[in-house]
């Protein structure tokens, strides 16, 4: 059995009292860009601490590629970490940077050129070699920070929230780029995040973890469109849960039932409604249709939030693209009645985590 990049067995860290990582079992495997998800305190960045060895587990196994490190040294295991402050030396040219742990380990002075100005066009920086940090944008110096990590050639490369002081549209134009240059130099990476989005866009699998635990693992698809518990349901995106005496008016079953707004079409409470498309459409056994008011309306430029109190008790999120819609159009519908419809296969139950 080929070994994986990364296992975790029985992993578990408490600070005094306080248990962060309460027995985390996982496997990554060689190649892949893994996403660790989760709140404030969930764990994840613990998790990633104890796989570089800056924290040491307090139960558990680490194995990489199949060798137990558990009780090695950051520097004895073929792991690189990058942080969100990047910790480039301003003195030093960009590539002086990129070469530093070579020049530590005592590499060749001709071969860390060849190695920086090759790890420099990884992360397409040729020709700023000579620049220093301070010439650099954010999402410049974020890729010296990976082309230092990456010129030393580990088998995982660490990544923690490594995008988080980068603003909105740089962000966005960094995630396209980091998976693609995963892609291209082919070594697993494992990213922290706290940014459901982030994780969504870059990953191909993600663990979502809370309270010390994982939730689910799976490939963002999975994670958002089957979470197995309300916490991932309610965590990753934004869903819509049914449960108690709404759950079986609308769905006709006890349980829990998620339904993701985008899934959600809102209509005039007539059936002969111009907005409808036909009145065959409410009849079909294959949608579930309900009634309300809309209590609040949130126009977001693209898409329109629409909150609705139900009849049959809850309140149900609704989100519809503005394709023919202004802000004026839409403020209008608040207290208005109104029918939601979605197609029962959009309804998912949630199982008990219990």
């Amino acid at each position: 059995m080929e070994a994986k990049a990364i296992r975790l067995q029985g992993l578990r860290k408490s600070f005094g009292d306080t248990t962060a990582v309460s027995g985390v079992d996982l496997e990554i495997a060689d190649g892949e860009f893994f996403s660790m998800l989760g709140p404030s305190g969930s764990g994840k960045t613990t998790v990633l601490r104890m796989i570089a060895g800056f924290e040491s587990p307090t139960a558990g196994r680490i194995e990489l590629a199949g060798q137990d490190v558990t009780g090695l040294a950051p520097f004895e295991r073929d792991v690189h970490t990058v942080f969100q402050d990047y910790a480039l030396f301003p003195h030093m040219t960009v590539e002086e940077n990129v070469a530093y742990g070579l020049k530590v380990r005592k590499v060749k002075k001709a071969e860390r050129l060849v190695r920086a100005r090759k790890a420099l066009a990884d992360v397409r920086l040729e020709g700023f070699g000579r620049r220093r940090p301070g010439q650099l944008s954010g999402g410049q110096r974020q890729r010296v920070a990976l082309a230092r990590a990456l010129v030393g050639r580990p088998r995982v490369l660490l990544l923690d929230e490594p995008l988080g002081a980068l603003d909105l549209k740089l962000r966005e134009q960094m995630q396209v780029e980091l998976k693609a240059i995963q892609r291209e130099v082919g070594i697993t990476f494992v990213f922290v995040t706290h940014d459901q989005e982030e994780a969504l866009t870059m990953s191909d699998r993600i663990a979502v973890f809370h309270q010390g635990r994982i939730e689910q693992v799976g490939t963002p698809a999975e994670i958002y469109e089957r979470p197995a518990t309300p916490f991932v349901a309610g965590f990753v995106g934004t869903s819509n849960l049914l449960d108690g005496q709404s759950a079986q008016q609308v769905v006709g079953a006890p349980g829990t039932y998620s339904i993701r707004p985008e899934k959600i079409r809102v209509l005039k409470e007539s059936a002969e409604s111009a907005e409808c498309a036909d009145s065959a459409e409410v009849t079909e056994p294959e949608h579930s249709t309900v009634t309300g008011t809309v209590a609040e309306v949130v126009y977001l430029g693209d898409a329109t939030r629409f909150l609705v109190d139900l009849d049959v008790g809850g309140r149900l999120t609704a989100l519809q693209q503005n394709l023919e819609t202004s802000s004026e159009d839409v403020a209008a519908l608040r207290g208005t009645r109104v029918r939601l419809q979605w197609h029962r296969r959009h309804t998912f139950q949630v199982p008990d985590p219990r």
